[in-house]
């Protein structure tokens, strides 16, 4: 069995598991690498753009050699060789407690709970949920979903397609720095710059597959697409644009504006402006939307390692 065929089997395993089970309650190796990445950045802490770049390379650079140790260990039985892809897909990828945490968020705000679902906005993104009203919440959550189908979804599927067990470990090490780093406060400024600028170079194809299957997906594809055109380049984030504005086309209605970040004011551009502004139902609606991009991109990867698979083999024998 080629490495085709183990990711193929291997991630479609995976996906399933996240579906049918979400996360791993307890030991998840996110969370494991998270400490051992807080560790690393307790040793390593300064204010200072190299050290920083060091503290990325360590966490990084250990997480991928342990996951291809790993593969090198079982490569001589494809059933183990499976099993670990599936494994390592299933933790890295995030998609059932993506749409989990959307749903209860629009589940208080349809009780009218509002108070709930400020307490649960956190558990999906960093906005400052005090400073928002039940539309600005329901605006947050839409954001978050498009977001996070390419973070925790599809930037993984690429990067195991093209780098198996340690493509995938890698980007998830990536995301997950960029998460506790990345972020531009005093502490992180320089010391977070080299991890930020990493999981923008790892999550550009991500973004840019996860718009593309948006348009695809979604019920207003020219929508997408328009907004796509008009509006990514202009968001401060060179891989969250092009996947919110591909929501917010797809799903007809308006994202960006001024957003709160633990008291610091963003004043971000509209996104699809023409759309309508977003309301309770279409956090639903941004959940199916997801559920069905994170479908494809299962699709698209897997036929893409095997096509380029098949055409290697072909070099070979020519």
């Amino acid at each position: 069995m080629g490495a085709d065929r183990v990711f193929a089997y291997g991630a479609t395993a995976g996906i399933l598991g996240d579906r049918l089970l979400g996360d791993p309650r307890r030991g998840h190796p996110v969370a494991a690498f998270g400490r051992a990445a807080g560790a690393v950045e307790h040793l390593l802490w300064r204010d200072h753009r190299g050290w920083g770049a060091l503290h990325t390379a360590v966490c990084v650079g250990g997480a991928v050699s342990l996951a291809a140790l790993a593969g090198s260990a079982l490569r001589a039985s494809r059933t183990a060789s499976v099993a670990l892809t599936a494994a390592a897909t299933w933790a890295v990828v995030g998609g059932t407690s993506l749409t989990r945490e959307a749903r209860a968020v629009g589940h208080a705000l349809e009780s009218g709970d509002l108070e709930a679902a400020r307490a649960r906005l956190p558990h999906l993104c960093g906005r400052d949920p005090q400073a928002l009203d039940a539309d600005g919440i329901a605006r947050a959550v839409v954001e978050s979903v498009a977001e996070n189908t390419s973070d925790a979804v599809v930037g993984a599927l690429v990067w195991g397609a093209v780098g198996g067990v340690p493509g995938l470990a890698g980007f998830r090490a990536v995301n997950t720095l960029d998460a506790m780093v990345g972020h531009r406060s005093p502490r992180y400024r320089r010391y977070g710059w080299a991890s930020a600028r990493l999981d923008d170079l790892a999550g550009w194809p991500g973004a840019r597959l996860t718009a593309v299957l948006a348009a695809v997906a979604g019920p207003d594809p020219r929508g997408a697409v328009r907004a796509w055109r008009a509006d990514a380049h202009r968001h401060p984030s060179p891989n969250a644009g092009p996947v919110e504005a591909s929501f917010a086309g797809a799903l007809g209605v308006r994202l960006g504006g001024t957003l709160s970040y633990g008291g610091r004011v963003e004043h971000r551009p509209v996104l699809n402006g023409p759309g309508r502004a977003v309301g309770l139902r279409d956090i639903e609606r941004a959940v199916r939307l997801s559920r069905r991009v994170g479908m494809l991109a299962l699709g698209v990867t897997v036929a893409g390692r095997m096509l380029a698979a098949g055409i290697l083999a072909k070099g070979h024998r020519s």
